[in-house]
């Protein structure tokens, strides 16, 4: 009774990954440009951010909103990668930024956090939902692009690869 219970549960999660990536897979953002577009933006903090000051190494760019759960979850996940790779994230249509930073306070995570109030930097994107994780190689083209949860096993493999490029 137990192999049969345990055989069940294994066979629910392997159906549950590929399902998973089928639905992410057809929701990956279809990228308008497939290079690191020239872009000056502020950080949450005031501080410039120009993203083709990333190339040279590989650039996660994340798109998360504070009210989504599944963004929740993975917020230590990103805050990981962060340490020792570039990450850049864009928070979408979750308040001010005194607002952002108390969030990231209270989560007690500390990347590079851009505020797309208005949605306008997630439209550029063709952000459709959230979080959609994109990752450029170290030439700054677009190598990857997932939505919904990552690991940071998941991430720290893909930007491996991306490093070899």
């Amino acid at each position: 009774m137990i192999k049969k219970v345990f055989k069940e549960i294994i066979i629910g999660v392997v159906l549950l990954f590929f399902i998973s990536n089928i639905i992410s897979y057809i929701r990956k953002p279809n990228l308008p440009n497939s290079n690191i577009p020239e872009l000056n933006l502020k950080d949450i903090n005031g501080k410039n951010i120009n993203l083709n000051n990333y190339k040279g190494k590989p650039l996660v760019l994340h798109f998360w909103a504070t009210w989504c759960p599944v963004c929740k979850l993975e917020l230590s996940n990103i805050d990981s990668v962060s340490k020792d790779y570039q990450v850049i994230s864009v928070v979408v249509n979750s308040g001010d930024d005194k607002k952002i930073k108390k969030f990231m306070k209270e989560q007690a995570v500390e990347f590079i956090v851009i505020n797309d109030n208005d949605g306008k930097l997630s439209k550029e994107f063709l952000i459709e939902a959230f979080p959609t994780t994109i990752i450029y190689d170290s030439n700054g083209e677009f190598i990857f692009g997932e939505v919904g949860y990552t690991t940071t096993v998941g991430l720290l493999a893909r930007l491996k690869l991306a490093t070899k490029k």
